[in-house]
């Protein structure tokens, strides 16, 4: 025992470099069972609850920022280690930021803190009048019951449903819309455009000067870019609805434009496309005439790097959007195609050989083909989570994408829902998270809200309506 006690006084003496190396060589030789029995006695030494000791120094902002980063199971089960942890999350306002951070990154969760009005309790610093961390993690739950009632309602095709009878004199048909949350804008084949209050859907103006129907449009805070079937383009004003610019270059119907970032693209009956520069409303000048297809060019979308167009020919053809260049063909559609979107490396199409088709845009390959409809797949939408498809069968159509990327789905499995209101063709559709707004050759806007639901909203059969009928004067 004096021997041990002698030794510890002679290790004392030692400097922290002689220490460790005399330990290292008195643990190099000890045997497997020993060096066991030492793991055993340093691990709970060298464990430090560091979000403990942080405040300890003056260092809260850093514990919370470390578990700031924490998903919403592993916050709950923080809370749970200890008194100070679950301090420094309240404190922190931690569920706040966790909210906060998925209202950042994800349209549902932002559309949904509009519209149940607890953005207001959001991004604002501490000094503001905001609730204690407790509202926030009672808050979390109800979103993500909200989040799984509304999916569960789309995958179901549970909806409330609000019709526009636009009641058009001579010609009826709604061919184009675009929407938000104040207002829907559309083309009808009357030859008018009509603007229609989202709440109350009445009608709130209506612009008059095209000479042919109204077949497509875009429209932005400033502008609404209408073509016709007059073969001319017009720059609206937002807000007055006067004409700021005709642009008369197309031989004949304008099937289709997309605007974006001082760029515009048209494109034609008359086979062609044209690229347009757009410096302002009024100063619009033409940059280059794509030439290629042998039939009407039916649909165009664009991006920074490629301009895609699909035709009557039966090809999606693809352009460089800085060099106006051709570079490829995707051919696989038997008949005409007459819907597409384009975005990141993918192309969704619709065709009148009834399918849908997804492509990849970088190499030319056929990904999947969709069947369903029972006529021409008119209009084609698709975001992260769904494509949603009308077609002249009357029908609109619900398809999970992810599912339909994966070449392993069954395709039993890619159509999640069919809805039928419509008593005519399906021309055009918009939709968000929360709702489908579509437009017909039967004079009706439709807007399927999924998340409004009411106790007897019904999955299958008629929905329960509200209508509001314009009759022009």
């Amino acid at each position: 025992e004096k021997e041990k006690e002698h030794c510890i006084a002679l290790f004392d003496q030692w400097s922290e470099a002689d220490q460790v190396e005399f330990v290292e060589r008195l643990i190099s030789r000890m045997c497997h069972y020993q060096h066991g029995h030492i793991n055993s006695y340093l691990k709970p030494m060298l464990q430090r609850d560091f979000i403990t000791a942080l405040p300890a120094q003056g260092l809260d902002h850093i514990a919370e920022n470390i578990l700031s980063f924490l998903d919403a199971r592993s916050l709950c089960a923080a809370e749970l280690v200890c008194k100070e942890w679950q301090r420094v999350i309240s404190e922190g306002m931690l569920w706040k930021k966790l909210i906060e951070r998925m209202v950042r990154t994800d349209p549902l969760w932002k559309g949904l803190s509009e519209r149940h009005q607890w953005e207001k309790y959001l991004f604002k610093n501490r000094t503001a009048e905001i609730p204690p961390n407790s509202y926030y993690h009672s808050l979390y739950p109800k979103i993500i019951q909200d989040i799984e009632t509304i999916e569960a309602n789309w995958r179901c095709g549970r909806h409330n449903l609000q019709r526009i009878q636009c009641r058009s004199e001579n010609s009826k048909g709604v061919y184009c819309l675009q929407y938000d949350d104040e207002k829907i804008i559309s083309g009808l084949r009357d030859n008018s455009i009509k603007i229609w209050d989202k709440q109350t859907l009445e009608c709130l103006k209506i612009l008059t000067g095209h000479t042919g129907s109204v077949l497509c449009l875009q429209y932005d805070e400033r502008v609404i870019v209408t073509g016709s079937s007059d073969s001319t383009v017009r720059v609206w004003e937002v807000t007055t609805g006067e004409v700021l610019n005709t642009l008369i270059h197309h031989n004949e119907a304008v099937l289709h434009l997309r605007f974006a970032n001082g760029l515009m693209v048209t494109c034609s009956k008359d086979r062609s496309i044209a690229v347009w520069d757009m410096a302002s409303p009024t100063d619009i000048s033409l940059r280059r005439v794509l030439v290629g297809h042998r039939a009407a060019v039916n649909v165009v979308d664009f991006d920074d790097k490629y301009i895609v167009s699909a035709s009557g020919d039966r090809t999606i053809k693809v352009w460089s959007t800085s060099t106006c260049e051709f570079v490829r063909t995707l051919n696989g559609h038997k008949r005409g195609i007459a819907c597409l979107q384009y975005r990141d490396r993918l192309v969704v199409s619709g065709s009148s050989d009834n399918t849908i088709r997804l492509w990849d845009i970088e190499c030319g390959a056929c990904l999947r083909v969709l069947e369903g409809h029972e006529e021409l797949v008119r209009c084609i939408r698709f975001d992260n989570k769904r494509i949603v498809s009308g077609a002249y069968d009357g029908q609109i159509k619900v398809w999970d994408l992810q599912a339909a990327l994966d070449p392993r789905a069954p395709a039993s499995t890619l159509c999640l829902r069919t809805l039928v209101e419509h008593s005519g063709r399906v021309f055009r559709l918009q939709f968000d998270e929360f709702q489908i707004i579509s437009s017909s050759h039967d004079d009706t806007i439709l807007i399927w809200d999924f998340l409004n639901v009411s106790a007897n909203g019904q999955s299958e059969g008629r929905s329960p309506s509200r209508t509001y009928t314009y009759i022009s004067r």
